[in-house]
């Protein structure tokens, strides 16, 4: 979970690789509706998320069903929005990515291809509620590259990657 630009994805990526989990971008979530307004610039609100967050739930549900542990890059912004995701059967925790503003900044604006443009940096910091103490999940800083960040959230949630054994 995280504001745009702090690499939900690429940290989802890097670990479906090291875990071996299956991996959903939250964003093939949301209608064209919603990739619209956030094309042009407009924020989405709480009546245009929910369908997407309860899709999102859905997907983890079938997952965790299936028996498979699994990753979904979302950014999760409001703990109202993680206690939709935490209604998923199964265990849900999370991952904070956190960094500084210009960072995320200097990230979002040098990406191409990518719906989300970096005017709606500042609502996203806004709407923010980074995770409180009783949710389960950590909070990691991503000012060191993707490897390390995986690395950091691997140990932080006392995961083994697959294929090799726990570390002392």
């Amino acid at each position: 979970m995280g504001v745009a630009g702090s690499g939900k994805t690429t940290l989802a990526t890097v670990l479906r690789e090291r875990l071996g989990w299956p991996y959903a971008e939250a964003d093939e979530f949301h209608p064209p509706a919603n990739i619209a307004r956030m094309t042009g610039g407009t924020p989405l609100d709480d009546a245009d998320r929910w369908p997407w967050l309860e899709g999102i739930r859905d997907w983890l549900t079938e997952q965790a069903r299936a028996g498979h542990p699994s990753i979904v890059a979302c950014s999760a912004l409001k703990r109202s929005y993680r206690d939709v995701l935490r209604s998923a059967e199964g265990r849900v925790r999370f991952v904070h990515l956190t960094a500084p503003r210009e960072l995320l900044a200097r990230r979002m604006s040098g990406r191409s291809g990518h719906f989300m443009p970096p005017t709606l940096l500042p609502s996203q910091l806004a709407t923010l509620e980074p995770l409180a103490e009783e949710e389960q999940g950590v909070t990691i800083v991503v000012d060191v590259p993707p490897d390390a960040v995986a690395d950091r959230a691997i140990r932080a949630l006392g995961l083994v990657p697959a294929g090799r054994p726990p570390s002392d």
